[in-house]
């Protein structure tokens, strides 16, 4: 599953309708919100957190709002009525630092209480057993890191998420969007530091796939409907998608070249190798573009290779040139990350752009 965030720092616009009701459409199950308030736009929040949760109704998206210990009472709402946050829209609440165990176990037994699953303490774990907490109610949120250089190492995120899911919990992190980030930085909102430079696409890929996370957000306020596209067709069909600037002019070897394929079982150290590509009816190839092998060159073996003529290849690392060997495009520069996602059976898709 995937998410958006929606920040109440700007007014619930008919454009911001619009783009929760595409991410709805793309397969987003929820929005992530805040409501860390200064004093005095404590009732502009009220209205704006009013709004976005019934949106979120109305598309039945999940609401998980992340709270301060004092932001629901200056938004006015409380932890004494629930029932009143659950009846415009929203299904969970974040709790910050400083909200004792005592009331957050009390919130557990009424609503969906997402605890910050990089900071979470063992002893605060047995503090909210000994308020009798319904556990089945906690999920594990990671933070997300606007400062640069500060999000979290990939091995410290994956130890901790084995232990969370050996303890049978949920976890959720965030990867940065890519058309409008969060102010005052503008440098993305990732949980793992090395999704700061890579594209949202890598980061949801690369969540799911490599670090036992549930629900990947996306944490700045806006992704491009490409990006959306891609994410919903991944979801989907479980395909990744590589854009490539093609090269070859023949068109039927560009169409047998340029289309969905799976790479072999047998899984390779230097390149990606198509296991579907040989199977097909295979066009006569003349060597041609037999130039050096980058990494993210797409290739295919001419008639010099015998009866290898039709393998269809990705580079992983750079390769010499080969008189056998036909270069058919380039994997675009921001998609090379993606080729380290593509393992033994993973489907993938070449598109010229």
């Amino acid at each position: 599953m995937f998410g958006i965030s929606v920040f109440l720092n700007e007014p619930i616009t008919n454009e911001t309708k619009k783009y929760i009701s595409l991410a709805k459409e793309m397969g987003a199950k929820g929005i992530f919100s805040s409501i860390h308030i200064p004093e005095n736009d404590a009732s502009l929040y009220k209205e704006r957190l009013t709004n976005l949760a019934n949106i979120a109704k109305d598309l039945e998206l999940n609401l998980m709002v992340d709270i301060s210990q004092d932001a629901l009472q200056k938004a006015g709402f409380s932890f004494d009525n629930l029932s009143e946050l659950k009846s415009i829209g929203i299904t969970g609440l974040r709790m910050d630092y400083g909200i004792s165990s005592e009331i957050i176990a009390k919130a557990s037994k009424e609503i969906t209480i997402a605890l910050n699953a990089s900071t979470l303490t063992e002893d605060f774990i047995n503090e909210l057993k000994q308020h009798n907490a319904n556990f089945s109610s906690f999920e594990m949120w990671h933070n997300y890191y606007p400062r640069e250089d500060t999000g979290l190492d990939n091995d410290f995120f994956l130890s901790m998420n084995k232990s969370l899911k050996e303890e049978g919990f949920k976890v959720v992190a965030f990867v940065p969007g890519d058309k409008i980030l969060r102010g005052p930085i503008f440098k993305g909102l990732p949980t793992l530091e090395d999704h700061r430079q890579t594209s949202t696409y890598f980061g949801f890929i690369d969540m799911v796939n490599n670090y036992l996370v549930d629900d990947v957000y996306i944490g700045d306020p806006q992704v491009t409907f490409e990006t959306f596209k891609k994410i919903n067709n991944y979801i989907n069909t479980q395909t990744i998608s590589l854009n490539c600037k093609v090269i070859e002019d023949d068109n039927d070897i560009k169409n047998f070249v340029m289309c969905s394929h799976e790479n072999r079982p047998d899984f390779s150290k230097k390149v990606i190798r198509s296991a579907n590509a040989r199977f097909l009816k295979i066009p006569f190839i003349k060597p041609k573009n037999n130039l050096e092998r980058t990494i993210g060159s797409v290739t295919i073996d001419n008639a010099s290779y015998g009866r290898y003529m039709g393998e269809t290849q990705i580079c992983k690392e750079n390769l010499p040139s080969d008189s056998r060997v036909n270069i058919i495009a380039y994997v675009i520069e921001e998609d090379i990350p993606l080729l380290s996602l593509i393992k033994a059976n993973t489907k993938y898709k070449l598109n010229e752009v």
